[in-house]
């Protein structure tokens, strides 16, 4: 293998296929990244056995070849060259040169023969998406995602194709997340798919590198591919069946609030620090004179009572919440004002973007 590339090149792309490496891999193969010619084309690729991402670069190929090299050391290693033309060989023994106009290096490989093969898609079903639009969704709904590995099926996120909408879902139990998108094209089969939710972190990571293009994805029943251009994102899907969610949204609500996105944030923040020996329990009590009483128990730190002026229909009303739930979703959305909707002090609150009906947040009550 002999090849000549542009340095910037070669570390955008490590640094994406880098992504699918896991700390913690079994097999020394899968700290690697695959390096193979074809063509006109340098192709990479990375794999943790549940997440494998690929992607090729335009490169001047002398001659055709393949290789894994230690991702950590060569993804660090070109980051800290400068942007000119690299030669990349390998020679006997596994060996990849790597020389710059003013150093030369030696990187130990391990035969490409002993990297897993990246499953193919078999009749999937496809989907197009803007990438801003998708990378949007999945900063608002992947944050919501159970941590808990004993929960498989709530540790991931559920992607929804109905006719010609796409939802979006993520819920630990305690909480839930859910954005619609629309379809420009309608779809012409109807599809559940359970994604691990650091695949879908490592997407958004990429997508919001990439909002001006779509993004192509790819259904099967094991598998999940998503395509921005040269960039392949290929997951395994979770095993299950995703809770029927839509029954714990409130059918009505007895009180509406408009509150400034920003000053809810900043209130919560600051008496969430009086919280943290509670449970980050606070309360939240909305009158009809237009204010917003936020405050927490007596702790042994102290205690705050913060009030904040609100725009409000229906009746006066009450509600105890995890500020850290609430923190969660106000972080991801860049709309001015937030509505809030309660029933009673045991019916979940919902959060939504004013003026905005494709996106709905449920965090369920805390003891008053």
């Amino acid at each position: 293998m002999k090849l000549f590339c542009e340095q910037k090149d070669l570390a955008s792309a490590l640094n994406i296929v880098n992504k699918a490496i896991s700390p913690n891999n079994t097999l020394p193969v899968l700290n690697n990244i695959l390096l193979k010619t074809e063509g006109k084309k340098l192709h990479l690729s990375a794999t943790n056995l549940e997440l494998a991402i690929s992607l090729a670069i335009n490169a001047d190929v002398r001659n055709e070849g393949a290789v894994t090299v230690p991702a950590r050391l060569l993804v660090n290693y070109v980051s800290l060259l400068k942007n000119e033309k690299l030669e990349v060989n390998l020679t006997e023994g596994l060996t990849l040169n790597i020389k710059a106009p003013e150093s030369e290096t030696k990187m130990k490989g391990i035969n490409a023969d002993e990297f897993p093969l990246i499953p193919k898609m078999e009749n999937p079903k496809t989907i197009s998406i803007p990438c801003g639009k998708l990378s949007t969704a999945i900063a608002r709904t992947v944050f919501a995602a159970s941590l808990n590995p004993g929960k498989p099926v709530l540790s991931g996120v559920c992607f929804i194709v109905d006719k010609d909408e796409f939802k979006i879902v993520a819920t630990d139990s305690y909480r839930l997340a859910e954005q619609k998108l629309q379809l420009k094209e309608k779809a012409d089969f109807n599809v559940q798919s359970i994604v691990p939710a650091r695949t879908i972190s490592e997407l958004g990571k990429i997508l919001a590198k990439e909002e001006d293009k779509n993004v192509e994805i790819e259904f099967s029943p094991s598998q999940i591919l998503f395509k921005i251009n040269s960039i392949e994102l290929t997951s395994r899907l979770i095993e299950g069946t995703f809770p029927a969610y839509e029954k714990i949204f409130p059918k009505t609500n007895k009180t509406k609030i408009e509150v400034s996105s920003a000053d809810l944030s900043q209130t919560v923040k600051r008496v969430s620090l009086f919280a943290r020996e509670n449970n980050n329990n606070i309360k939240l009590a909305a009158t009809n004179d237009g204010k917003l009483l936020i405050n927490t128990e007596e702790t042994k730190v102290g205690e705050e009572r913060a009030y904040l002026d609100i725009t409000i229909s229906g009746e006066n009303n009450k509600i105890a919440l995890n500020s850290q739930y609430l923190l969660d979703v106000l972080a991801f959305l860049d709309t001015e004002k937030v509505c809030l909707e309660l029933n009673d002090k045991l019916s979940p609150a919902v959060i939504k973007p004013c003026k905005e009906e494709d996106y709905v947040y449920i965090i369920m009550p805390l003891k008053i």
